[in-house]
């Protein structure tokens, strides 16, 4: 039942454009991806932040996102005349709620992951590794309605590298609309990332390739149902990265291991920060645009942005 004490609160967000995705560089091309524009966003409600996934609704505009502080984040975004990012409207911010109805732990409410698909809105946790199911519409307000099974053993999955990335996959695609999950840096004997095809006609496990030293933090799938793997590394030699990998459909199959063709692998000189969020959208001319943002951390050396891409195909 809904709990009525939890509901939404709006908060006002501040946001700046990136209009360089190279900063000092005005190239926009980058291999198959183009950069169309971005936002750097910020807050002074404290919540915003540590956004770990991202859901577009059909209209490409309104959004949900989870936050690995344990809280829902909705909200709308704006476009210039352009038709580049300028800000983001409607913003609400409410806690996830447990199966006690009410607001976890951050190490019960760890939300990583996110899926929307027929009337429900799926959440993966670590350090508690979990998947539950939320009603959508509803979800601010209510705990979950029941647990899913994730497939993969929970003693495989390491404490703070659980499931990252939570996806469910097009209808019309071979795995007929399935979730897919995928580990953030938990790994077989081979070394390669633990993953499930969560439900549907092709139920199982199979482990996706990883390219060291980025782990997985979440994905997306594009209509001809290729999943994007949005990839991130960080260390205090080397700084961010971010890579964007693109597997294909076709090879995801239980007991598959599975690997793609990178169509972007850049560093901490351009305008990313620490990459965790991952959709796809259509774009003016139907093409597929994605839309990636950061998890800053809750960190003032960090920053919340918003980056989109044209892919062209």
């Amino acid at each position: 039942m809904p709990v009525a004490t939890f509901a939404q609160t709006a908060v006002q967000i501040t946001a700046k454009p990136i209009s360089q995705f190279k900063p000092g560089s005005d190239q926009t091309v980058f291999g198959p991806l183009e950069f169309i524009g971005g936002i750097e966003f910020r807050s002074d409600d404290s919540r915003v932040q540590s956004l770990s996934s991202i859901r577009f609704r059909p209209d490409g505009t309104h959004f949900v996102s989870v936050l690995d502080t344990g809280e829902w984040l909705t909200g709308q975004i704006a476009r210039d005349a352009s038709g580049r990012l300028s800000g983001l409207s409607g913003v609400a911010v409410s806690p996830i709620l447990m199966r006690n109805g009410r607001a976890g732990s951050k190490a019960a409410a760890d939300a990583e992951g996110l899926a929307l698909r027929d009337g429900e809105a799926f959440v993966s946790f670590e350090q508690q590794h979990r998947v539950d199911a939320y009603p959508d519409p509803g979800f601010e307000v209510a705990k979950p309605s029941r647990n899913v099974n994730f497939l993969i053993p929970r003693h495989e999955l390491r404490r703070n590298a659980g499931i990252e990335t939570l996806v469910a996959s097009p209808s019309s695609s071979s795995l007929q609309g399935g979730l897919v999950a995928i580990a953030e840096s938990s790994r077989d004997e081979a070394g390669n990332l633990l993953a499930a095809i969560v439900d549907g006609p092709l139920k199982g496990e199979f482990t996706v390739v990883r390219h060291d030293p980025y782990d997985a933090t979440d994905g997306a799938f594009l209509a001809d149902g290729d999943l994007l793997l949005l990839e991130r590394r960080f260390s205090f030699i080397g700084g961010m990265g971010m890579k964007i990998r693109r597997i294909k459909g076709a090879d995801i199959r239980p007991g598959a291991v599975v690997d793609g063709e990178v169509l972007i692998d850049v560093g901490s000189d351009h305008a990313i920060d620490n990459m965790e969020g991952i959709d796809v959208v259509a774009g003016p001319d139907g093409s597929p645009h994605l839309i990636v943002v950061s998890d800053d951390n809750g960190l003032f050396l960090q920053r919340n942005v918003m980056l989109e891409f044209k892919l062209n195909q």
